[in-house]
């Protein structure tokens, strides 16, 4: 067994140990309601006025932890535990998501880049493996001449992986500008705030190891052209 694939089952079983932390974590502290006792709706309105933000709508989203920011409509979508919920959980949730509203406001270039890559990653995610296998078929079948439709799929794949890249810092920024408006806006107050930035961390080390796995990949693909 290569390196490369020793890295993929590993990446592999810490993205479910984290996945499955992030939701054991949400789960508790969804339970522990806030003092304010705002639901995740108007905990978004109100970060969204203070921060002069007029044009974004707060809509529910059906499912779990579907919460996310639509650039495209101006639309912070809050999914429906999170929506009519006065807990921890939904108040760090709710900012954010309303933190990416701001970054949008503020022409926060990470998230202008990741919005621009998201049509293009639509497509390469899911021919990029079709393209790599299709360009090996062809090398091994008709010659080396067809190499270059290999080396478009690694291209495809590089994208992708530059796009969890760019991920990172358009999360951590949100997260970071949420708990800075939770606390400074009073909306939690001593242990919440805690309790907020321990259920932010842990979405944030989803992305994390997404990022990992997408340069991992990459890696292992590069690689496949000499193993082949």
């Amino acid at each position: 067994m290569t390196l490369d694939w020793i890295l993929l089952i590993v990446i592999a079983v810490v993205g479910m140990i984290v996945q499955g932390r992030l939701q054991s974590v949400f789960a508790k502290y969804s339970k522990v309601p806030f003092h304010g006792g705002l639901t995740g709706h108007q905990v978004a309105e109100k970060m969204l006025r203070d921060n002069g933000i007029t044009d974004v709508r707060v809509t529910s989203t059906p499912g779990s932890l579907t919460d996310h920011f639509d650039p495209r409509n101006k639309t912070v979508n809050l999914s429906e535990p999170v929506y009519n919920s006065n807990s921890v959980a939904a108040a760090a949730v709710a900012a954010h998501e309303c933190g990416h509203a701001v970054q949008h406001a503020t022409h926060y270039a990470p998230l202008g880049l990741r919005s621009a890559l998201v049509p293009a990653i639509n497509l390469t995610s899911r021919w990029a493996i079709w393209v790599i296998i299709g360009g090996l078929v062809l090398i091994n079948t008709l010659g080396p001449q067809y190499e270059l439709v290999y080396w478009i799929g690694i291209g495809m794949i590089a994208l992708s992986a530059l796009f969890a890249l760019v991920t990172l810092p358009v999360e951590y920024n949100a997260s970071n500008r949420a708990m800075r408006w939770l606390t400074d806006s009073g909306t939690l107050h001593g242990e919440e705030v805690s309790q907020a930035r321990i259920a932010l961390n842990w979405a944030a080390c989803t992305y994390l190891v997404a990022a990992l796995s997408a340069v991992v990949t990459l890696i292992y693909y590069l690689g496949l052209r000499n193993r082949r």
